[in-house]
């Protein structure tokens, strides 16, 4: 395994005037908690740390657009490296967005399925919202962009034909908004994307989840996948260290079975860590409980 620290917080909104979202010292938090030699990751590359602005930018309409890009070309590029070498990518974020260059990465060695485990079913992409009105946040957009849809900013990516994933390959597991009346991204139910939503997922449980997951993948049963993990899709008593909690959220061990059975599959070519926020986290007491899932998920001994 090789770990890929991508410290950035590009894709979030500031949560109040000032604020500069803290998921971007994720990585170094998890690192505080021995999260190498948890995971006896075999080597760590770490992404410099993009600067951060809530304001509008000149052609983009999604804030820190043009800065997402240049850092997620950077991680393409580190993702790329570690699976030509034959390696195993562990990108730890930062935000959502990470999944973009993550993908942008791997897609270099052939197409992708996802797996796309989050409370919410970051779907927001101009068809659905006013993008003149609003600056878009791609932590809320990362599966619309991923499946193609969004600027070309962050839908093109070099060596590769987009979109990122087909739909018709991608499962979202766990999010818990679209029953609500007001939900903002109802056009999702239209697309073919296997969705899970979490009273589904208590409703069925656990290995009918994992079956549902496997048969997404065996519908192209030589591609690789992906597995994305936002954090948040845990409940918010149990992980409250995010910037979007909620509840209900996904079993903690239902989601270290799933995710332990998804990294044994030998098409399974990496991960991303996603929207943990240290700020949040003063004793280091979650920081200790996402390492612990990791490693429990890596099928790691416990220190």
């Amino acid at each position: 395994m090789h770990l890929i620290l991508a410290p950035s917080n590009l894709g979030l909104r500031p949560l109040r005037p000032g604020h500069v979202p803290g998921a971007w010292r994720a990585p170094q938090a998890l690192m505080a908690q021995r999260l190498v030699e948890r995971l006896a990751a075999g080597a760590v590359s770490t992404l410099p740390k993009p600067s951060y602005s809530p304001l509008a930018q000149p052609g983009t309409r999604i804030r820190n657009g043009h800065a997402i890009r240049t850092f997620n070309l950077q991680l393409a590029e580190a993702v790329a490296a570690v699976q030509e070498g034959g390696d195993f990518p562990l990108v730890i974020g930062g935000d959502c967005s990470v999944l973009l260059g993550a993908l942008a990465g791997a897609r270099r060695a052939g197409p992708l399925s996802l797996v796309h485990i989050d409370g919410h079913s970051d779907f927001r992409h101009p068809g659905n919202y006013d993008a003149e009105q609003t600056l878009g946040a791609v932590a809320g957009m990362d599966l619309a962009l991923a499946s193609g849809r969004g600027e070309p900013l962050l839908t093109t990516w070099p060596g590769v034909t987009p979109p990122l994933v087909p739909e018709r390959q991608i499962v979202q597991l766990g999010e818990r908004e679209s029953r609500d009346v007001d939900f903002a991204w109802p056009d999702i139910a239209q697309t073919a994307i296997e969705r899970i939503d979490v009273f589904t997922a208590h409703r069925i449980g656990e290995a009918e989840i994992a079956r549902r997951i496997e048969r997404v993948l065996a519908a192209q049963p030589q591609w690789r996948f992906w597995l994305h993990l936002d954090v948040d899709v845990l409940d918010q008593t149990v992980m409250p260290a995010v910037d979007s909690p909620g509840s209900p959220g996904i079993d903690r061990q239902w989601l270290e079975d799933i995710g332990a059975r998804l990294l044994q599959n030998p098409l399974c070519c990496g991960m991303t860590v996603t929207v943990f926020d240290p700020d949040l986290d003063p004793t280091g007491h979650y920081a200790a409980l996402l390492v612990d899932m990791l490693a429990a998920m890596f099928q790691q001994p416990g220190a």
